[in-house]
């Protein structure tokens, strides 16, 4: 009979740890099972080198989505970013996006100039005025071989 006993009380201690497992995962995943509190918005980058899949998104400094997803436009041979934007953030068909570096390192990001002067976008719109950053290896090659120039040395007898 107390055999029974223990190996319910472990059978309970491994459902209790298989749950918080499973609560934990949903969260840190921000895996959403009864609705979903986003809508998408689309924008189109000449480069997105370095940003990813689950990148933030940001206005005035607050994290107000992430990146969903980013794919090749065929048509206009540009990067489309899939953006998940918060449910109540407006963001105005003037709006400009900026793909910025977290500190001197850091991780990339989107930064987002709402706009104010036009309609509001719908799920669904796109962003149309966005800027891509600067290739730092670019400006590095260019810095240390590109403009350098030699000036021809003359001997004095």
């Amino acid at each position: 009979m107390k055999k029974y006993s223990i190996e319910t009380v472990a059978g309970i201690f491994v459902v209790i740890g298989l749950l918080c497992v499973a609560y934990m995962t949903v969260k840190l995943g921000k895996v959403s099972f009864f609705g979903d509190n986003y809508y998408s918005l689309y924008a189109r980058f000449g480069s997105v080198s370095g940003l990813r899949e689950g990148s933030s998104i940001e206005i005035e400094g607050i994290e107000v989505g992430r990146v969903a997803r980013m794919t090749l436009d065929q048509e206009k041979q540009l990067a489309l970013v899939t953006l998940k934007i918060r449910k109540g953030v407006k963001v105005y068909d003037d709006a400009a996006a900026e793909i910025k570096t977290a500190g001197l390192i850091g991780d990339r990001f989107i930064k987002i100039d709402p706009g104010g002067g036009g309609e509001v976008l719908k799920p669904g719109g796109t962003i149309t005025e966005t800027t891509t950053p600067p290739d730092i290896e670019d400006l590095i090659s260019k810095y240390a071989f590109g403009d350098i120039k030699k000036e021809d040395k003359k001997e004095t007898k």
